[in-house]
């Protein structure tokens, strides 16, 4: 059995509980780690979860949204970080003391009861990260932050039976904000982040008969409204049977099976 639970997504942090379950083993997967570390712990506190029950940390990339706490909280559990050698550069002087491991494109990590598959994105860090996650019954994408789709990611995202996409913004809200030039710039070009209609594209792209559930990511507060999200991706998908939720910047989500 796979299940995720998003713990808040938005400019103001990211991060995503991956579990899986077989016969007695349970595997635990945390995705990015984007807010304080009480915050984060509060966060795994009303999801059931306490931070030593994690098996593995992925870090997509070095964003403040998304590697938030992940140091400290890997030193003080002992939890191995996974992240691209791009990523881990572009923190710097970052000691891990022997936690970091190293993610690569289309390499599969094995944790166990949880097979994790990295892929390169197009977006405006050292060298980011989406994945997809597996029980061997059942396939999760993550897609949470890229200016545009490639080839690649939608060979990675196939025959996934839910999916945590981005969608970003609307570009008419993005045009009318209060957004400098230059910011609005980089959250619209090629490596910002989905428009509604782009994730709503991708998501149309890899549907398939197995696809049952699409939650909506990374929304942004100032660019963005749900029920705008919610009628690109129904417009998109046109399926009754398959579920439209949206992540919280704040609540994140309830658990979702996949």
């Amino acid at each position: 059995m796979l299940r995720f639970r998003s713990l808040g997504s938005g400019s103001s942090g990211n991060a995503t509980v991956v579990e899986a379950r077989s016969g007695g083993q349970v595997t635990r997967l945390l995705i990015d780690c984007g807010f304080g570390l009480k915050h984060l712990d509060a966060r795994l506190g009303r999801a059931g979860l306490a931070a030593s029950q994690l098996d593995a940390i992925f870090i997509t990339h070095e964003h403040g949204d998304h590697i938030g706490c992940a140091r400290q909280l890997a030193l003080r559990e002992r939890i191995p970080v996974w992240m691209s050698q791009g990523t881990h550069a572009a923190l710097g002087p970052c000691d891990f003391e022997g936690l970091f491991k190293t993610a690569r494109d289309a390499q599969a990590i094995d944790l166990g009861g949880l097979q994790v598959m990295p892929f390169t994105v197009p977006h405006d860090a050292r060298e980011p990260l989406q994945l997809t996650c597996s029980d061997g019954a059942s396939k999760l994408g993550v897609l949470t932050d890229l200016g545009h789709s490639t080839t690649h990611v939608l060979a990675h995202l196939g025959h996934c039976q839910a999916l945590l996409l981005e969608c970003n913004h609307d570009p008419e809200l993005l045009a009318a904000s209060g957004y400098p030039v230059f910011l609005k710039k980089r959250v619209g070009g090629p490596h910002g982040h989905l428009a509604n209609a782009d994730a709503a594209a991708i998501a149309r792209t890899v549907q398939h008969a197995g696809l049952h559930r699409v939650v909506a990511a990374h929304l942004s507060e100032q660019n963005n409204r749900p029920e705008l999200v919610r009628a690109a991706l129904a417009a998109a998908l046109g399926s009754d049977a398959l579920a439209i939720d949206i992540a919280h910047a704040l609540l994140g989500t309830p658990w979702v099976d996949v």
